[in-house]
Formats: structure tokens, sequence, C-alpha cells
């Protein structure tokens, strides 16, 4: 490339073009989280809206996350259309009450005379060495929640399109980033695919593996291998879920393979399982298979925490293990 510009953008350039042009559309919008405004944010996911938009649409606020999340809550039920940034996915467990209790079962609790139109951004991911409790994946325990969508970007255009999508939603969204993407780089596709439908992001004959966020490029490698031939179905969110291409996809081959970078025991991949199982009993040619990470905290050194993660070599090996079951 001849120069920066030419270059396609990375996924943190998507998110950071999404909330600028969410703000620009929708003057109700407002960014408010630790260190957003002038610091631009832990990863700099927010760099020149403070600029742009101003102190009373970026707002900075103390660490308190109970705080800050429940305030945003309450700006969602009067009007505005904020997006909560919380540093880190374990950082829930301060402020999960405004989420799962306020946010999730107003608008049912009030049979539908408040709205809550807000999206809490987070990111997660292993891999960085970041400890037990910067490095939790906790997507299952959100998806659990009536009320709240939650969606899991694993490539820059859906980084772009299911962020404007979650803005524009009049529900609650847990729009879930992974930081080992951020510097991923790719064209947006200007043809986007609504929240709640699944993409085929590689066909196959042999075994459907589904996945979501950062693990399907793990997925997609063990694709290139070609034996067995994979066809790997990227999700993009957990809720809505789209098990209908799921279901297409799994009556083909015959056989499922469920990969996700959270821990393993009573994850969402679990549930696809049983899903598949009720309906598809009679096709399946196979066992239904799940690969996560063991039941265990996130060691922070990074040759545990590598042995840990679903990688290319284990999903294909699994995959080849469900061939030879049949």
């Amino acid at each position: 490339m001849s120069s920066t510009a030419e270059r396609a953008p990375r996924y943190i350039d998507a998110i950071n073009q999404a909330l600028a042009e969410a703000m620009a559309e929708d003057d109700t919008v407002v960014v408010i989280g630790i260190d957003v405004g002038a610091g631009e944010g832990i990863f700099r996911v927010t760099r020149g809206l403070f600029e742009r938009f101003g102190p009373e649409r970026v707002i900075d606020t103390p660490i308190s996350e109970m705080g800050y999340v429940g305030a945003a809550v309450g700006a969602a039920m009067t009007g505005l259309r904020p997006i909560v940034e919380i540093m880190f996915m374990d950082f829930l467990g301060v402020c999960l009450d405004p989420i799962m209790n306020q946010a999730a079962k107003l608008p049912y609790m009030t049979a539908g005379a408040l709205s809550v139109p807000i999206v809490f951004r987070t990111q997660t991911g292993a891999g960085r060495s970041a400890g037990a409790q910067h490095s939790q994946s906790l997507e299952a325990m959100l998806a659990h929640v009536p009320g709240l969508k939650v969606v899991m970007p694993a490539t820059v255009t859906d980084a772009h399109d299911l962020l404007l999508a979650a803005v524009r939603d009049p529900d609650p969204v847990v729009y879930v980033e992974n930081r080992r993407l951020y510097a991923t780089r790719a064209r947006l596709d200007r043809d986007p695919l609504p929240l709640g439908v699944a993409r085929v992001a590689a066909v196959g004959e042999d075994v459907t593996v589904v996945t979501w966020g950062q693990s399907l490029r793990e997925c997609l490698t063990a694709a290139e291998g070609g034996s067995p031939s994979l066809e790997v179905v990227d999700l993009r969110s957990l809720v809505p879920l789209d098990m209908e291409t799921v279901l297409a996809s799994v009556r083909k081959t015959g056989r499922l393979l469920v990969v996700h970078e959270a821990v393993q025991d009573f994850g969402a991949g679990a549930e696809i399982a049983a899903r598949v199982a009720d309906e598809l009993f009679d096709d399946l040619r196979a066992p239904v298979r799940r690969l996560g990470a063991p039941a265990v905290p996130m060691p922070f050194s990074p040759d545990l925490e590598r042995a840990l993660l679903p990688s290319a070599v284990a999903i294909a090996a699994v995959a080849e293990k469900l061939t030879r079951e049949s």
C-alpha cells in the first residue's frame, strides 16, 4: 500500500466509525464510560468523538461501573440512546443489576410503557495474558437473561454494521468485541446482514462447525485443510439466535461441532447442541460435539493460556474424529 489511507480499515476503526455515524445520525445517542472522552478509551476505540461531539455527548465517568451503568439505564428510560462502555467483560460482575434487573425487564414489567434503547459495549477474550479477571467470555450468562440481545461480531463489517443495528434497536443490546480482533483488517461489505441472521463463512460437506467471535478465525483456519470438509457458520449473535441457518447446514452434513472460547461447561454451545438434537436427531450421523475452554480460571502464563483455548489444530482433530464416528 502506498499510504495508510488506502489500507482496509481495522476492526477497531469500524467500531469507531459506527459510533461516529450513530451520533451524527441521532443527537439522542450519547457515549458514556471511563476515559471515553479526552482519553479516547482504554483501547482508543472512542478516539476523536470527544472533539467532534463535545462533553455533553461523550461523557467521562468516575471509576464506578454500578453508578454510571445505572445512570445510563435511567437516561435510556427518559429519551436518550446511551452507548455504555464497560472496559472489560469481567467487570459486569460489579454492574449486572441495572443490566439484567432493570434494562432487560422494565419493558415487560411496564407492559411496553417504557423502552430501554441502550447498548452495553464491552470487550472480551483471552490470549493476551491479561489474567483471570480480564480474560473471561461471559456471553452465555448474558444470553440467559430474557430481554437482552447479545451480539458478538467476528469480522470488520459486522463490527460496524452490528453496532449500528444495536444502537437503532429499541431493546437493550450487549455488544461484545474481542480485543484480539482489533487489529484485523478488511474492506467493509456494503451489503450487510441484519442482526439475528447467521452467515455461512465457509462452505463444506462433512461437518458443520458453528462458532462466533474470535473463534471464527480458528475455525476458518481449520477449514482450510480441506479434509474433512468443514462448513463454518458464524452466528454473529447469540440473541437472536438464527437456528434456521444452523439446522440447514446440519441437515446437509449430518454432523455438528460447536466451538467457542468461553468455558465449555454450561455454555451457549450446549444450548445449540440441544436444539439440534431435538430437531434433527434422525439426521445426525454422529453425536454432537462441543469444543470450548475447560472450567478453570484463565491463567496468566501464555503457554497455559494457549493450551486452554480451542485452536485450529484441535478443531480439525475433533472434526476428523466426528467423521470416523459415522
